[in-house]
């Protein structure tokens, strides 16, 4: 018999698969579902992000997106001063294992810019402490090499200033704690910690590009005229902005000294107080300004209607004798000269006649109107106390009226300057960034008429007289000379000048204040051997003014200048002249 051989039958409709290929099959499903769920998980959280977290975080309603300090940025949004992470170096002394001399001579060859002694003393030294508060990647990594446990990496929270020493002064620095001890760093400290307004960057008025131009040329006229030191600021006639603040020799706010950082109470002059890189000489330090004041004595008359008729002339043919004392001129024309001529001129005679017609309360007056007799109007903490007259006699009077017995700040002279020119308003500087509608207050000084006598005037003397080398072509550039010998003991230096340039363009729409100082400049080849500002520091505001005034929108024309068609024929001339 043969034996049947069981058959399994299937429909020909479906055939059953086999077990193991209908798991796979929802193995793969679930697997799908899982993945389309963290899908759809990962678009709604990006979703979130983009719709709510990002205006938190920039809001700074939450601190996890936002910097322990807030950003400091120009008027552009240049950053000036920002908080990173950054490796510090720090040592134990007590667990030092090497041989300290060699450890401090390797440390010195890293670090060049400190010596293997000041390493030493640390390395020494009974209490740990940083060898670097800061230091690079590549350095943390030489010394990370050297293989000593005792040495350690942290990171830490620093303040970084991407432009180096550029605007120092204004900056500032925070100290080891954490916290500002200068600049705007120190008068806006709350504001850049408040966990609620540190997301958002702190706006100045600062300009990079001004900032940047008006460093160099001061630092061109620093080298050209062997000086000491130089100062500088640029200001907007109408807001009070400061655009640009600049002194000279400068200190990196990266590496501050912290064992010299200037007293905010004193009066920072000369034979009083040394003087060191971190004193800002724009708000913090007051100098005699000599000539330049003269142009504010001539304004005063003119309100005053002391002087009515420009044409009137006074007698310059000799020095003008105050009891005791001989007012001269510097260089003296021998002759009858009228007010146009004694400013183009610089004749102290004619002003201190001018200034003692004038009388001393008026003088006073206007003095106090632009905040001469207290510290500027500027919002950072570091700033001079003017050495302002006591008792105003009538010699007091006439040397006031150009620019010495009175020691004041180039801060001061330049907001004084403004008011001038602007037609007649007072307005205090500002390190903030106004807005462009803003409405800002000021005060009135000056009539409307005499800022416009004054620009016709100040034009005049760049163009016929001392400070012709400050003549930017195409800018109508107005301005005035200031050379003061510096006081010391027993009287004035001859030898030691302090030279300024005060100016504002275009006169004829003044739209900006320009000054530039120096300090102590020499007589050298490059300034035809003269230490007078009219060849020292007049050709750096010119070269300034020419480098910012395409940067802030103002474009040279050759073909405008201020009317000054009534007043030429003032101006004396000898036969023969045209």
């Amino acid at each position: 018999m043969i034996p049947q051989i069981a058959r399994t039958t299937t429909r020909k409709s479906g055939v059953n698969p086999p077990p193991f290929a209908a798991h796979g099959f929802w193995r793969m499903l679930i697997l799908l579902v899982a993945f389309g769920m963290f899908v759809a998980l990962l678009i709604g959280r990006l979703a979130t992000l983009a719709l709510f977290e990002s205006s938190r975080a920039y809001g700074a309603t939450s601190t996890d997106y936002v910097p322990d300090r807030g950003d400091i940025v120009d008027r552009n949004g240049i950053p000036l001063a920002r908080s990173i992470y950054g490796y510090a170096i720090w040592v134990k002394p007590a667990d030092l294992l090497g041989d300290r001399k060699q450890l401090a001579t390797q440390l010195a060859a890293i670090f060049p810019d400190t010596p293997a002694a000041e390493f030493y003393a640390k390395l020494t030294d009974d209490k740990p402490s940083y060898l670097r508060n800061r230091a690079l990647p590549e350095q943390v990594r030489a010394v990370h090499d050297l293989g000593e446990i005792a040495i350690e990496f942290p990171r830490e929270a620093t303040r970084l200033y991407p432009q180096h020493d550029m605007a120092a002064h204004v900056l500032g620095f925070v100290n080891r704690d954490g916290k500002g001890a200068m600049g705007m760093e120190r008068v806006m400290n709350d504001y850049l910690r408040d966990p609620a307004k540190r997301g958002s960057p702190l706006n100045l008025a600062l300009d990079v590009r001004v900032q940047a131009a008006l460093e160099s040329e001061l630092a061109s006229g620093m080298t050209a005229t062997a000086a000491k030191g130089a100062a500088g600021v640029v200001l907007d006639v109408q807001t009070g902005e400061v655009v640009a603040m600049a002194t000279l020799p400068s200190f990196n706010p990266n590496r501050p000294s912290f064992a010299n950082i200037p007293d905010l109470g004193q009066t920072i002059t000369d034979g009083r107080y040394p003087i060191s890189r971190q004193t800002n000489n724009v708000t913090n330090r007051v100098y005699e300004l000599g000539s330049t004041f003269k142009p504010l004595t001539v304004a005063a008359a003119l309100d005053a209607g002391t002087v009515r008729d420009l044409s009137v002339r006074y007698n310059a043919t000799k020095p003008l004798q105050v009891g005791k004392f001989k007012i001269r001129d510097s260089h003296p024309l021998n002759r009858w000269i009228n007010t146009p001529e004694a400013l183009i001129h610089s004749s102290n005679i004619v002003t201190a006649q001018i200034a003692d017609t004038l009388g001393a309360a008026r003088m006073d007056a206007m003095l106090r109107a632009m905040h001469f007799n207290v510290r500027p109007d500027i919002e950072l903490a570091e700033k001079s106390r003017p050495l302002y007259p006591k008792t105003w006699g009538r010699l007091t009077t006439m040397t006031v009226g150009f620019g010495h017995g009175i020691a004041v700040t180039p801060m001061h002279l330049a907001s004084a300057y403004a008011a001038m020119v602007n037609g007649g308003i007072y307005r205090p500087a500002t390190m903030f960034k106004t807005k462009a509608d803003a409405k800002i207050p000021g005060k009135r000084v000056f009539t409307a008429a005499t800022s416009a006598r004054m620009r016709q005037l100040m034009r005049m003397i760049v163009v016929d007289g001392t400070g012709s080398q400050a003549d930017a072509l195409g800018y109508r550039v107005g301005g005035k000379t200031g050379s003061a010998e510096k006081p010391g003991v027993g009287g004035y230096s001859r030898n030691l000048v302090v030279s300024t340039f005060a100016s504002a363009f275009p006169m004829d729409n003044p739209r900006y204040v320009v000054l530039a100082m120096l300090d102590e400049p020499q007589g050298t080849e490059a300034s035809s051997f003269q230490r007078t500002a009219g060849y020292t520091a007049a050709p750096v505001v010119r070269k300034t003014i020419t480098r910012i005034g395409p940067l802030m929108g103002i474009i040279p024309d050759m073909k405008r200048d201020v009317d000054v068609s009534e007043l030429m024929p003032l101006l004396w001339k000898a036969k023969g002249e045209q």
